[in-house]
Parts: structure tokens; C-alpha cells; sequence
């Protein structure tokens, strides 16, 4: 072969191995490019979307394309990521303390990611007419348990949620649950009775409340505790909140958030009954035949449909993050911020006024006094059940810090800064899980002794110190505390065991007391008392029963106990 010709089929190889390597690195590429997958899921501000690389089908790594979450939140964030990635799965996340939502939305969209790479259909909800026995609308606290009653009652369901993740406000409950004369009670030794737990729900609601409603809370918070534990429900710790006499707030071992577990626990329960659960599903109203509630019309994902039922339940929650709907009923709360997710906006009201649906006490709007300013994260009222007390910048207390929120949100917008700090001791920290969670996230500014927590805080060490000695002596007296009424059973220690902790709080909006007015039995009243038949409403969605200041501790039972009902009275009405 001569050279030219050697030349040309050297050429004609090389080309074709360059082909060959293009080829291959094309299909490398590609492979590369696969190996990704996005997802979506909804957090307590927006969409969190993520992307995870998939090598030998299990998550290599993960990271955040975007998301909204306030700057608490986006350790919870972080941190459910990290867990995919060493766990190369998603099997199971630890919900990260005070975040529930935003950690239930960044593992929804890691799932989401998941399943695109698995080849699942992302959205799987059906979007055309249906009919079932009852639907229910909201899947937070008090919509999950009427479905689970009614389930269990052999009632065919539909429970909606139009974001994309169950819990709703339930998730970020933390103190507890309450009730009186319960099993759990019995076996600590706690002496607590259903009238004094009466008494105390009417004085915090300052008497306006539906006395038959509260009566209603009260006789049947303890069958509700038993209900909810033959669940799976861990309510066997037993604390004390501001308003109530005895020690009635029911949760879980070591103080834990009871929200994010009963969550948790309801969810399971739904799944393990096999009801239809569907997220991202906005009810944008109610359907009307002859003047009766009949069913809702759905949205979900640009497709509208409608569901026909015997019975409706609204479980739809309050409307603590409207601004506009806020300052309709109170103009002074324009400006505040809110411990409210972002799906709380009131829109049930709107759909039921066909039906001439009466409301009640729309105007009392609940703050809660501690509350991050920053990030609108909610410090637990159990903290100062736990022992801590409420200074301001001149070091000095200034009330009761047992008094109901109402109160103790006036007080702290009364001092310099219109802000206050919480302060405790490791005594405290120590007796109440839920602190550990407020520390891993950094909320805490911490002293080794009052003089380097006075220095962190900037205010004067010697008023500190004087306030910790008079508060410390009072305790420790037994009688409780003159100077501004503190009981000596809600002053449990002494704040003298080193280091101190502190963290800044003011009052947000938390707690819209109004809303829909129902019967005992939760059927939802027409403007001329008359229940209005097939319709039923559970949890902040309605009005009456805090009347016109909310308990700490009364919400969850608010939700669970007529959720209950709901479903007992719409199975009653369907013959189920």
C-alpha cells in the first residue's frame, strides 16, 4: 500500500474512532444529564424545589434550587437534605422542631425528585366529577380526625388539602393538649376537675365564649385523649399554661411539640385506612341543590371538578395570614406579623354566605406575646409555664407572666422597643424538650452567669440581678409573687442554676377566635339559628368556643374534640 493510500485509511480509522469517541461521550452526556431529577414540594412560604443525582438507584447527593422559607426555617431545609443524602433514601426524615412544614415540604419535593426518576406519575389525583359520603375540606388537625372518625364508621371519604402538604397550623402546635379528668392526670397524681377547667376556658375568653360549646370541650377533652392514644398518640406529659389552674396540657414525653406528633400520628392513621387524601386540591366553593349544601367544586392543577356528597365538613382553619381580612375586623393588628401558615386565609367564608351561614366574634383576633420578630417564629407558652420569666431593656419585670396572652401582648408592646426578653435558667432548659429545639437553631443568646447575659443583652447587670433575686425569693417563699401576682404553683423553680439563656420576643398575630357559628353537635347555624342541613364545621375555621382570648393549650383540644364530632354528627346525618 502506498503512502497516500496508508494515509487515507489512516484517516478513514481515525475518523471513525472519533466518531465512535464523540458518540460515546455524547452518550456519557447524557447519561450525566439523566442522572438529575427535580421536585417540587410546598413549604410554609412557597414551593421548595430541589434536585437530587441518582448513581447505582440510590441518592448520591442533593441540593436546593430555591425556596422561600425564613432564615429559622432554612436549617430545616438543610437538614432534611443532608438526611436524604446519608441515608441514600427516603424512607424516613426527623422533622426538625418548630419547622414541621417546611421540613414536610422540602421531603415532599426530594419524593417528588424521587419519583421522577423512578418514571412515577407526578400527579395522581383524579380530576373528574365524583361522589362520595362525606367530603371534608382541610387536612389539617381537625379535618384528618373527622376523616379517621368517619372512616372508622365505614363512611366513604374525600379529604382535600389545597397545599401540598397535611397539618396546616396543627404543625406548629407546640404546647399541648388540654383536658381534665383524664386517665393520664390520674396516674401522675394531678387534681384537676371539669368545672375548674370550665371556669378557667370563660375567665381567659373573658365570659364571652359559647357557653354550651366550652361545656361540650370540657366533658369530652378526657374520652379524647384516650381516643387519640389508641391512635398512637404519646399525650402522657402533663404541664401547665397560662390561664389554667391545674396541670392539664397533655403531651408528649419530655415536653416535645404535641403538634408536629399528632400530625404525624393522624397522618399515618389516614393512610393506613386507605382514605382518599388529596393535596393541592383548592375547594374554590360549595355546591347548592335546593337551597342545601351538596358537595364542593375542586381545582387542582388547572383542572376543575366537582365532588357531590350526603354531608360537608369545613375544616378549613382561620385566616391569621390575611392581612386584609386582619384589619377588616381589627384595623389596630395592620402591620403585624403572623405565626400563621400561609394557607390560613379565611377563604371557607366566602362559599357559605349562599347558604346565609352566621359568624361569631370575627373581630377577636388573638397575639401571641413571644414570638420571634425576625422570622414570626412562635416560643412556646410552656417555657414560662416551665419557670421563665419576661424582662425588658431596663432589665425589670413587668407583669404577670402567666396571664393570658391577651394581656401579656399589651404588656410587652408597652415597653422600650415595643419588644421583651424571655429569660431562663438550665433548670428550665432542662425540663422542657421543645428549648433544645430553639437552641439547635440558634434563637438562645446565652450567659455563663447574669452578668455575661446582662453584657450580651445590653442592659443593666446590677437591675438584673436584683430582678432574679426578688423573683427567686418569692419562689422560694411559697406564697407566690407579690409584685405582680405570679401563683406560687405556676412559679415550679427557682431560676438560680447556671448559665442563663435569653431570647427576644414581641407580639404576632396568632389566633383568630371568630369564625363560623356551630351548635354542640358542629353543625353550622343559619342567620336565624337553624342548623343548615349536611353541613358541619371542626377547628379555627369556627367561632364561639375561646370566645374572646384563646387559652394556650385549648386549640388542639378545640380541633380534636370537634373534629370528632363533625364526623359523628355527619355519619348520624348519612346513616353511617
Amino acid at each position: 500500500m502506498n503512502f497516500k493510500n496508508r494515509l487515507a485509511a489512516l484517516s478513514a480509522a481515525f475518523a471513525i474512532l472519533s466518531a465512535f469517541a464523540i458518540g460515546a461521550s455524547l452518550k456519557i452526556e447524557k447519561a450525566a444529564r439523566a442522572s438529575s431529577y427535580r421536585g417540587i414540594g410546598e413549604g410554609r412560604n412557597g414551593p421548595i424545589e430541589v434536585e437530587i443525582r441518582v448513581k447505582d438507584k440510590q441518592i448520591a447527593s442533593a441540593r436546593v434550587i430555591s425556596e422561600s422559607e425564613s432564615d429559622f426555617a432554612k436549617s430545616a431545609v438543610e437538614k432534611i437534605m443532608a438526611q436524604a443524602v446519608k441515608n441514600k433514601s427516603l424512607e424516613k426524615f426527623d422533622a426538625v422542631s418548630g419547622a414541621t412544614i417546611t421540613s414536610d415540604g422540602t421531603a415532599a419535593a426530594l419524593r417528588d425528585a424521587w419519583n421522577n426518576y423512578l418514571g412515577v406519575q407526578k400527579d395522581s389525583v383524579p380530576c373528574s366529577d365524583t361522589e362520595c359520603d362525606i367530603v371534608i375540606v382541610g387536612a389539617g388537625g381537625a379535618g384528618m380526625t373527622a376523616a379517621i372518625e368517619a372512616a372508622k364508621r365505614g363512611a366513604k371519604v374525600i379529604l382535600l388539602e389545597k397545599m401540598g402538604v397535611v397539618g396546616g397550623n396543627t404543625s406548629s402546635a407546640t404546647g399541648g393538649l388540654n383536658a381534665s379528668e383524664t386517665s393520664i392526670q390520674k396516674k401522675l397524681g394531678i387534681e384537676d376537675t371539669n368545672e375548674q377547667y370550665y371556669q378557667d376556658t370563660m375567665k381567659g375568653g373573658h365570659g364571652i365564649n359559647d357557653k354550651s360549646l366550652v361545656r361540650t370541650m370540657v366533658n369530652k377533652s378526657a374520652a379524647i385523649v384516650d381516643w387519640l392514644i389508641s391512635l398512637g398518640a404519646d399525650l402522657t406529659d402533663v404541664g401547665k399554661m397560662a390561664g389554667s389552674s391545674n396541670k392539664r396540657t397533655h403531651r408528649p414525653q419530655g415536653g416535645a411539640p404535641v403538634g408536629s406528633h399528632l400530625v404525624k400520628v393522624l397522618k399515618e392513621n389516614v393512610d393506613a385506612l386507605g382514605i382518599d387524601l388529596r393535596l393541592n386540591s383548592k375547594v374554590t366553593g360549595v355546591l347548592n341543590e335546593d337551597g342545601k349544601p351538596a358537595g364542593v367544586k375542586v381545582e387542582h392543577n388547572g383542572s376543575a371538578y366537582s365532588i357531590k356528597a350526603k354531608a360537608v365538613i369545613i375544616a378549613t382553619g382561620g385566616f391569621g395570614a390575611n392581612p386584609k381580612m386582619v384589619v377588616k375586623y381589627k384595623p389596630n393588628l395592620e402591620g403585624f406579623g403572623t405565626t400563621n401558615h400561609k394557607g390560613a386565609t379565611g377563604d371557607a367564608f366566602a362559599w357559605l354566605e349562599q347558604f346565609d351561614a352566621q359568624t361569631v366574634d370575627m373581630e377577636q383576633i388573638q397575639t401571641h406575646p413571644t414570638v420571634i420578630p425576625s422570622n414570626g417564629f412562635m416560643i412556646t407558652e410552656a417555657v414560662r409555664g416551665n419557670g421563665a420569666i419576661m424582662v425588658n431593656r431596663e432589665g425589670e419585670r413587668f407583669g404577670n407572666e402567666m396571664a393570658t396572652r391577651d394581656v401579656m401582648s399589651k404588656n410587652v408592646l408597652a415597653q422600650t422597643g415595643k419588644t421583651a426578653w424571655l429569660l431562663f435558667d438550665q433548670g428550665v432548659r432542662e425540663s422542657l424538650k421543645a428549648i433544645e429545639g430553639y437552641a439547635k437553631k440558634g434563637l438562645l443568646t446565652e450567659g455563663k452567669d447574669v452578668a455575661e447575659l446582662a453584657a450580651a443583652l445590653k442592659i443593666p447587670e446590677e437591675a438584673l440581678k436584683r430582678t432574679l433575686d426578688q423573683y427567686n425569693a418569692a419562689q422560694k417563699s411559697g406564697s407566690g409573687d407579690a409584685a405582680f401576682g405570679r401563683k406560687a404553683n405556676e412559679m415550679p423553680r427557682a431560676l438560680e442554676t447556671p448559665p442563663y439563656y435569653a431570647v427576644e420576643v414581641a407580639p404576632a398575630i396568632h389566633h383568630t377566635m371568630g369564625g363560623l357559628k356551630i351548635d354542640p353537635s358542629a353543625r353550622v347555624l343559619n342567620k336565624n339559628g337553624q342548623a343548615i342541613p349536611g353541613l358541619y364545621a371542626a377547628g379555627e375555621v369556627t367561632g364561639g368556643v375561646h370566645g374572646a382570648n384563646r387559652l394556650g393549650g385549648n386549640a388542639v383540644a378545640d380541633i380534636e374534640i370537634f373534629g370528632k364530632i363533625a364526623a359523628d354528627s355527619a355519619c348520624d346525618f348519612i346513616g353511617k
